[in-house]
């Protein structure tokens, strides 16, 4: 609870160490314009990803984002978003996944890719 995932209403519908699914509202992470904020997208894919990369590193220890990229393809301007992470690389001090975002009619509205590293927690 308080975190910013919990803020953005980032909810979870899926979670292991390959493969993360979740979803966000586009209302209230909007910019003035009324589209979808892109800094809302990186949030829901970082989250993603840096799940997906602490189930996968394991008990003890913790993933920490060191390095994201993303690419805006088209606008949202109302529904949920949801995303899914997919690992690309997991070693013993990495974690890079691929994150696909897309709007309520399943069209990409943003593609991501996230490194974290995994360090004792």
């Amino acid at each position: 609870m308080g975190t910013l995932a919990d803020r953005m209403g980032i909810e979870f519908l899926e979670a292991g160490p390959d493969r993360v699914v979740g979803r966000m509202p586009v209302e209230g992470n909007k910019q003035p314009y009324g589209l979808l904020h892109g800094g809302a997208s990186v949030v829901l894919a970082e989250t993603l990803g840096s799940v997906g990369a602490a189930l996968f590193a394991g008990e003890g220890m913790i993933a920490v984002g060191i390095e994201i990229s993303a690419s805006h393809h088209r606008s949202a301007t109302d529904g949920h978003v949801t995303g899914v992470a997919t690992r690309l690389h997991g070693g013993r001090t990495l974690a890079t996944y691929d994150i696909e975002i897309s709007d309520d009619q399943g069209r990409r509205v943003c593609t991501s890719r996230l490194t974290c590293m995994l360090r004792e927690g």
